[in-house]
């Protein structure tokens, strides 16, 4: 493997190839694309900070995707008789303009709404919320990244004043003693990772905090470190336990609170009634154990002379109704063992999606502008109104958050038209089955893709697009490094970049100011969109980044004379972005999941990925390697549980909870509680988990509880299932 190649800094291609990322999660591995003799393309691991020359298996196999053999070359148009049959690219831009102009000028700029994507480029995810609101016109745009990272960056905002998920390098991990991480299957989601826990893990000191026996938990064994397995949903409580013993037991670091905080009377007396005895009746964790956690992190803590510690949170604890009391729980541990804005400890959210991070960042949520600025701030408008050449007052104000934007679609006074982009809503929503319906109810459904995914299957007009390999731009992992995405094969004939779609409609539907196509173009746009604001990239660009890889935001433009602003690796290390640069303790209570085990549904669900498989699996699904190792969805049954209900492995079984039912084989093993199931996401029809999830949001991010519900389990055969194939 050849891990230190040269790159060509005026062209991004490294000596015998493109220098690239891995198109899949926030870790963004780096990679290098060949041409091989017989015209496909090859990979190799490229020595990067992340992933120091490693890619999983889905990294490896990355290049398939771009010649999945039912890839979308051509736009298609559903016809008379209901059927997708292909069209020319101005005939199918025409039929969209048109439509949208019709809905627009019956019910209204927001009967069109917009859905994107946390895998689209900076570029991308700006260039489409300015088309929703300046274009369109409409307030209703959110993105899939609201099930991804809302619960983390409401919290972080909340306590800390910034969202960053990672407001220092992945690389600080390795010199930690302690590492706690909570709701996160490291090794199967981001397994280059792992390997930054290796210390913690020699010291002992890896705490896994997970209802599952799960690849990660598993690391901690053999004296490596702590496995907490508590009863689902209740991940608040033990953070609530950890937090009691810490203030109890004078471990907090008194001098750093006193310093750099405000709050602490009040957390002290919110978590007086959270003893480790009254919190393991709730969560099933063992007040020893709690006990013991909470002092392996505090001797890890700088101020008791360890060499530092991390609480890192991921989607398992966030989503959820209570999601962003729990990462704020988190933080409050964090805060009070003295962590955030020290060398070599703090806090972090470990974001999902390949742009998780900047996808948010920039204008795809329902109440931000660009460089992470609320949306009904006067003087946000004013500075974004300016950039794009509009007028404020014309911007629409914050929309529908994503769950609630979904259930709104084709009802009265909801969107009749919906705009898909770098999404499958159909597999990767909760409650799936009323959100197929919802689709089915609209006047337009338009999805951009690469790949006829279930959403696509389902649109009036289905667009074919650019990917990962064909496409230059810029990413932001979840360390907040904004990093250059480059093009190293051409795309198929027939494809087109959503730079270029945008651009096309916003001619057709007479919109003002510029729409570019050149990514470079977009990306000098939106640094100067940013400059100020929280997520400030307006110091950076394509060219500075090809030269500089190592750049995190808040980056902003130097004044005249100045040197170029260095970057900002490492936030908080003198203050917190708050008024009084202080960050704040903010007292949360447990309250559990909204869906509760009873007669009815006796049994806990939670949810989550495998190794081989990706978000929809829209991708993923369609390389041979990955989807052999991974061919479908599956149940894991504690043997236990299935000897009572008398279901032998790989049977069939059914879960049925409120929403829907799910049918998948059985695979028995001790990995789970056994009063729980747990059930993979990646896959759509009958074994699509998703419909059997909870569509309850958590009331200050918005983010559903996805990750836990009731459900009953029963051998197969079930009643007759009246849901979809696909």
């Amino acid at each position: 493997m050849d891990l230190h190649l040269t790159t060509d800094r005026a062209t991004g291609r490294a000596a015998d190839g493109a220098a690239t990322h891995c198109p899949y999660c926030a870790l963004q591995c780096a990679m290098t694309l060949r041409s091989a003799a017989d015209a496909s393309v090859e990979l190799q691991g490229r020595d990067f900070p992340t992933n120091r020359g490693g890619l999983c298996q889905k990294g490896w196999t990355a290049a398939s995707v771009l010649t999945a053999p039912d890839r979308l070359t051509t736009p298609l148009v559903r016809n008379a008789a209901g059927d997708l049959v292909p069209d020319s690219w101005e005939r199918a831009l025409d039929l969209v303009a048109d439509r949208l102009r019709a809905i627009r000028r019956t019910h209204g700029a927001d009967a069109v709404a917009v859905f994107g994507g946390g895998g689209l480029t900076n570029e991308k995810a700006y260039q489409l919320g300015k088309f929703a609101r300046v274009a369109l016109g409409t307030a209703n745009i959110d993105y899939n990244g609201r099930f991804c990272m809302a619960s983390a960056a409401a919290a972080a905002n909340r306590s800390l004043g910034v969202d960053r998920g990672l407001p220092f390098p992945l690389t600080d991990l390795g010199g930690a003693d302690a590492v706690l991480l909570l709701g996160s299957n490291l090794a199967e989601t981001m397994p280059p990772a792992v390997g930054h826990l290796g210390a913690a893990r020699a010291r002992g000191g890896l705490v896994v905090v997970d209802p599952r026996r799960s690849a990660t938990a598993s690391l901690a064994g053999d004296g490596q470190g702590i496995h907490l397995q508590p009863v689902p949903g209740t991940d608040l409580a033990v953070l609530l336990a950890l937090l009691h013993v810490v203030l109890a037991e004078d471990l907090a670091d008194t001098a750093y609170l006193g310093a750099r905080t405000t709050g602490l009377d009040r957390l002290r007396r919110s978590v007086t009634p959270w003893w480790p005895e009254r919190v393991e009746q709730v969560s099933g964790v063992p007040a020893d154990l709690l006990r013991r956690t909470a002092r392996l992190l505090a001797s890890a803590s700088p101020s008791r002379g360890g060499a530092g510690a991390f609480v890192l949170t991921g989607r398992g604890v966030e989503q959820s109704r209570q999601g962003t009391d729990t990462v704020t729980a988190a933080i409050n541990l964090a805060l009070a063992l003295g962590l955030p804005g020290r060398l070599g400890s703090g806090y972090g959210a470990l974001t999902g999606q390949g742009n998780g991070q900047g996808g948010r960042e920039h204008g795809q949520k329902a109440d931000q502008l660009p460089g992470y600025r609320r949306i009904d701030e006067p003087s946000a408008r004013a500075h974004v109104a300016g950039v794009w050449g509009v007028d404020p007052d014309t911007l629409p104000g914050p929309g529908r958050p994503a769950v609630e934007l979904l259930a709104s679609l084709g009802r009265p006074g909801g969107p009749r038209a919906l705009l898909v982009h770098g999404a499958n809503p159909v597999v990767s929503v909760p409650r799936a089955v009323a959100v197929r319906e919802r689709l089915a109810s609209l006047d337009l459904l338009v999805v951009c893709d690469v790949v006829p995914s279930e959403t696509a299957a389902m649109a009036d007009v289905v667009l074919p697009v650019t990917q990962w390999a064909e496409e230059e731009g810029t990413m932001t992992s979840l360390e907040g490094r904004v990093i250059r995405r480059r093009q190293g094969v051409e795309a198929p004939d027939g494809v087109r970049s959503e730079l270029w779609v945008w651009s096309e409609l916003a001619r057709r539907l007479g919109a003002p100011g510029t729409w570019s196509t050149v990514p470079s173009e977009v990306f000098a746009e939106l640094a100067a969109a940013s400059a100020g604001g929280r997520a400030d990239y307006s110091g950076l660009s394509h060219d500075r980044l090809d030269a500089e890889p190592a750049l995190f935001w808040p980056c902003p433009a130097p004044a005249a004379g100045k040197a170029p602003h260095p970057g900002t690796p490492r936030l908080f290390l003198d203050a917190f972005p708050t008024p009084d640069g202080r960050a704040r303790l903010v007292p949360v209570d447990h309250r559990g999941p909204d869906d509760q085990v009873r007669p009815a549904a006796p049994t806990w669900l939670v949810t989550g990925r495998v190794l081989q498989q990706y978000q929809s699996g829209a991708q993923t699904r369609r390389v041979p390697e990955l989807s052999g190792a991974a061919p479908g969805p599956f149940v894991e049954i504690h043997p236990l549980l299935a000897q009572r209900l008398g279901v032998p492995d790989g049977a069939l079984v059914c879960l049925d909870s409120e929403r829907g039912r799910v049918t998948a084989p059985a695979r028995l093993t001790e990995q789970v509680r056994p009063d729980t199931v747990f059930m993979p996401f990646h896959w759509g029809g009958r074994g699509s988990v998703n419909r059997v999830t909870n569509d309850a949001t958590d009331p200050l991010s918005g983010m559903p509880e996805l990750k836990v519900c009731a459900v009953r389990v029963s051998p197969a055969p079930c009643l007759e299932d009246t849901g979809e194939d696909t």
